[in-house]
């Protein structure tokens, strides 16, 4: 019987664990801290980039002291693939954002294309400021440039998914972060 092996185990067996649950949590912890002082109690909107930050941001909010307005984006580069391309929007905020401090969270800014695009949403909307937090960051020469404020660890400049990045839609729930090479 040739029975194909699924996408997700087949990246598993050759994948190299980049950070394991502990390495993570103590990350977020960290995170929002950082994030806390810089609020210093005043109020944001919380939003969240669907569909990857919501293990990180599910986590992250319930650290966060100062008060808090939730809603969440969905806009996406990779619709399953390995590589980005346009920028689709599925959903934007609900929630208006003049006047807002808005902290943006993601799973990942890699060439931060998405990210900067979400951004530069958020002010067109007159969000007084906006503040990036991400649960991982590739550093490369090839971004537009775009730096988060709040960071949890660095990965290589692999393919990484688990803990809300995908392998072709499958592992965000993987409780680590793993590379493979893409």
């Amino acid at each position: 019987m040739n029975k194909q092996v699924p996408p997700l185990a087949a990246a598993l067996a050759s994948a190299e664990r980049i950070h394991d649950g502990d390495v993570l949590a103590a990350a977020i912890t960290r995170m929002a801290g950082e994030i806390d002082t810089e609020l210093a109690g005043r109020p944001a909107v919380f939003l969240t980039v669907m569909q990857g930050a919501l293990p990180f941001a599910g986590q992250l909010a319930t650290l966060l002291s100062s008060p808090l307005t939730f809603d969440y984006v969905h806009a996406t580069r990779y619709r399953g693939e390995t590589s980005g391309g346009a920028l689709h929007w599925v959903k934007r905020p609900n929630v208006s954002l003049a006047g807002a401090t808005v902290l943006l969270v993601d799973d990942i800014l890699d060439e931060g294309h998405t990210l900067a695009e979400i951004r530069d949403y958020c002010s067109a909307q007159g969000a007084a400021r906006v503040l990036i937090a991400v649960l991982c960051e590739k550093r490369h020469g090839r971004g537009v440039g775009l730096r988060a404020e709040f960071v949890g660890v660095e990965v290589p400049d692999r393919y990484v998914f688990g803990y809300g990045m995908d392998y072709h839609e499958q592992g965000r729930n993987l409780p680590a972060i793993y590379a493979v090479d893409a």
